[in-house]
């Protein structure tokens, strides 16, 4: 890739870090008008669009990536992220296990495969997944809500119990964890009643 196009990619990526998701997308077309076989621009363009929930754009982009480069394991994972906010599942298994294969042991690719296999019934694979992202990424709260949810789901306060504060302890203004961990110990101290 051209060094001028590569600072565009790079001007995309901070628009995107910025929320500032048009702007980041009109920077990616420039870079296709000049390369149109540039992928890293259409994960780009598809990235933004989901963060703006234009899915059917998105995907539109990501499936050009994807066409243009069949082991671009960031078009893969993004498709599959796509997918499961689509609730499409299956769908998202399957690209979030291609992009695993591409790209072993990425924690946010294991975070959202563990997602999609948890929301898709089964949780057991779901939990073993999103164990294995938080142990390459300990801090990461994505990666802790969605585990801390899934012990949630299951009712083992045991576990759920201590992600949740420590979430709440990297990341104190976390308003889903504060609500999660309420729930949390509003189910032990039931328990704990129950048991008396």
């Amino acid at each position: 890739m051209k060094e001028d196009l590569r600072a565009l990619l790079e001007q995309a990526d901070q628009l995107k870090f910025e929320e500032k998701y048009g702007e980041a997308i009109r920077v990616c077309e420039q870079i296709l008008s000049e390369d149109p076989s540039c992928v890293e621009a259409f994960e780009e363009i598809g990235d933004n669009f989901i963060s703006l929930n234009q899915l059917t754009k998105a995907e539109r982009a990501l499936r050009k990536a994807v066409e243009l480069n069949s082991n671009s394991a960031n078009a893969a994972y993004l498709l599959g992220f796509l997918f499961s906010c689509k609730r499409e599942w299956q769908d998202s298994i399957d690209l979030l296990e291609k992009a695993d294969e591409l790209k072993p042991n990425h924690p946010e690719i294991l975070r959202c495969l563990g997602w999609s296999y948890a929301m898709s019934d089964d949780r057991g694979k779901g939990i073993i997944l999103l164990e294995r992202a938080r142990t390459l990424a300990p801090d990461d709260i994505f990666v802790l809500t969605d585990l801390g949810v899934c012990y949630l789901n299951e009712k083992n306060v045991e576990k759920a119990l201590p992600i949740f504060r420590r979430v709440l302890e990297v990341d104190p203004d976390n308003e889903k964890a504060r609500d999660c961990l309420v729930i949390v110990e509003e189910y032990a101290a039931s328990a704990r009643k129950m048991r008396r």
